[in-house]
């Protein structure tokens, strides 16, 4: 499984984003399951409405809809994430990207498909690994 962050669905959904033509070749090529919080669903919503309109809105909904990406939210799931923030309070990390790090320790991954290198880079993974392997940028 691999955590899914919004930059990397606003980029495969925006054919002018400088990085769409990289996004959507590893798109095409992915074989792992992409999964997210809501606190990512509700910031790709309000972004690609914002950007793309009632029509990218639609489209983001429909793949939703479809399973292209899982949500997971888990009992002690805004514990973790408030944690998570909170030991980055000097960085500063959002709610949203420590959403992310508290679901990839949760599903035991280093793997974030993520264009957001400053963040995921600076922040290491709860389970003691040195480093997250952020997706397409280290693609073997």
């Amino acid at each position: 499984m691999i955590v899914l962050d919004t930059s990397v669905v606003l980029a495969f959904m925006n054919r002018g984003d400088r990085r769409h033509e990289e996004v959507a070749a590893w798109v095409d090529r992915l074989d792992d399951d992409l999964v997210t919080t809501p606190l990512a669903v509700a910031e790709m919503d309000h972004l690609v409405s914002r950007s793309g309109g009632q029509r990218a809105a639609h489209r983001l909904r429909a793949d939703l809809s479809s399973g292209a990406y899982a949500v997971a939210w888990w009992p002690e799931a805004l514990a973790e994430t408030l944690t998570v923030a909170e030991r980055h309070e000097s960085f500063p990390l959002g709610l949203t990207d420590a959403s992310l790090v508290a679901l990839a320790a949760h599903l035991e991954t280093t793997a974030v498909a993520t264009l957001d290198e400053r963040h995921f880079r600076a922040v290491r993974p709860l389970g003691g690994e040195a480093a997250f392997t952020l997706l397409p940028s280290d693609k073997a």
